[in-house]
């Protein structure tokens, strides 16, 4: 009979964590005379749970095997979603459990997309909450990704050991080490960010919540308007380059402490992220050129900010791009889908699966001029076995195969089609806004109904962990092998 006390001791010692974190909305519930009991009755609640949890495995063996590991990851996201959805339940705002454990999903996986209409009513201490979520998911993923996905070899996310497992030293000895290392840079990260947003006019609440949300790459804001709402080249340009930030490989942080003073120049996914941002940002400021669209209505800073968000997964917007175009918004569902770095904030197939499968691609076709020819697929000047290479071309196939399955499920389920697809790719990609009038920039998820929700909910933890960490907790054979 497996032993499963250290996985819920584990989540035991999450739900604690999460339980204390309210005590912070609950303070600026008093700063800003918005005083309720949601916050202190979700705090209790979560903290009793996760004491239960604690004290009940308190006698765990303090060792995990791969399911195990697995089944915690996963189970770490849900509980934290569905404890994280108890304020927007028992506060002022009154949501249903539906859109409550929805808006909170949507937050620990750093999607971005919301059911609440009128964030400027909003009180901060919900908006604060937004953030926190969004922000604890983000260190979380960069924490997983790096720590605990290496060892678990699934869906590329080995990515880490591949990059350093032929160097003559190690990065750091231990897991340990290194996130505490990366939690240090995120929060460095998002402190500087919010003092340049509070420089360049930003309100102290504001400039928290929004560096929350832009290190996280998560895109929450406390207004309709997004970013927009602010009008300002300074702060659009701060949260560009702290987006880029939070969408390269955090490990690249640790590399450049270490000694590394070139690694941002010599990285192999930050050069190509950088070059598909340019190229996309010139792409579609020709095509709008060409079709002498008025300066006035789109500028070189409007595409830039909006391309950097939709590609990294953020969700901050500065204008309803849905009046672009067709083409525009065709591009912006493929940059959905490439996302940012792996190791970092951002999510979607990311950029070292699309190099990697470039090369695929390419060595395919030279073999057919070259039938005796044998070409390698290298990464960071490593080869690339096959073995890494099944997990590659799989995890792209049953991503693009998930994506057409929730689009399906949410047309069944009433939505046109431009409403379904964009929903479909911003929910597994975790990017927030779709396209069109009811999810576009200007809208948001309230509309829609229960089924297409939870359906959504499902597709934000699938891509947020990769798929694979969630879909093989479901084949029996993979237990009976432990």
């Amino acid at each position: 009979m497996p032993n499963y006390k250290t996985v819920f001791f584990t989540l035991g010692v999450l739900q604690i964590i999460l339980g204390l974190s309210m005590i912070v909305p609950i303070l600026a519930q008093f700063f800003y005379n918005q005083i309720d009991s949601g916050f202190i009755s979700s705090g209790l609640v979560t903290i009793v749970f996760g004491v239960l949890f604690f004290l009940s495995n308190f006698d765990h063996d303090k060792k995990l095997n791969l399911p195990q590991a697995f089944l915690l990851t996963s189970l770490s996201w849900l509980s934290i979603a569905i404890f994280g959805s108890l304020p927007f339940i028992f506060s002022d705002i009154e949501l249903s459990i539906t859109d409550a454990f929805f808006e909170s999903m949507s937050g620990i996986t750093t999607t971005g997309s919301t059911i609440i209409a009128n964030l400027n009513e909003t009180p901060k201490a919900i908006l604060l909450w937004r953030a926190m979520l969004q922000w604890l998911g983000g260190i979380g993923i960069i924490v997983m990704a790096i720590t605990l996905m290496p060892i678990m070899n699934i869906g590329g996310m080995q990515l880490f050991v591949i990059s350093t497992s032929n160097t003559p030293e190690k990065i750091l000895p231990k897991s340990k080490e290194i996130s505490i290392r990366l939690i240090l840079i995120y929060l460095s990260l998002t402190i500087f960010c919010a003092l340049f947003y509070k420089i360049f006019g930003m309100g102290f609440f504001d400039s928290i919540v929004h560096s929350m949300t832009t290190i996280a790459t998560g895109g929450f804001s406390n207004y309709n308007e997004s970013i927009g709402y602010f009008n300002s080249s300074l702060i659009e340009l701060t949260s560009i380059i702290f987006i880029i930030l939070g969408s390269i490989p955090f490990i690249a942080y640790i590399k450049y402490l270490n000694g590394d003073k070139k690694i941002f120049f010599k990285d192999s996914q930050i050069k190509t992220f950088i070059k598909i941002i340019i190229f996309s940002i010139l792409l579609i400021f020709f095509y709008l050129s060409i079709k002498n669209q008025s300066i006035l209505e789109i500028n070189l800073r409007a595409i830039s900010f909006n391309v950097i968000s939709i590609l990294t997964g953020t969700g901050y917007v500065t204008q309803n791009f849905s009046n672009w175009g067709h083409f525009p918004l065709i591009y912006f569902l493929i940059l959905m889908f490439i996302g940012g770095c792996a190791g970092s904030t951002a999510c979607g197939i990311k950029i070292f699966r699309v190099q990697i499968l470039y090369q695929f691609i390419s060595n395919q076709l030279k073999k057919i001029v070259y039938p005796r020819g044998i070409f390698k697929i290298k990464f960071e000047n490593n080869n690339v076995d096959e073995k890494f290479m099944d997990s590659i071309i799989s995890f792209i196939f049953l991503y693009i195969l998930i994506f057409f399955i929730i689009t399906a499920l949410l047309s069944i389920n009433g939505l046109n089609f431009i409403t379904a697809i964009s929903a479909a790719a911003t929910s597994i990609s975790n990017v927030g806004p779709g396209l069109g009038d009811i999810i576009g920039p200007n809208g948001n998820f309230a509309q829609l109904n229960d089924i297409s929700k939870w359906i959504l909910s499902l597709a934000m933890i699938l891509g947020r962990l990769e798929l694979f960490a969630v879909l093989v907790l479901f084949i029996p054979s993979f237990w009976r092998r432990y």
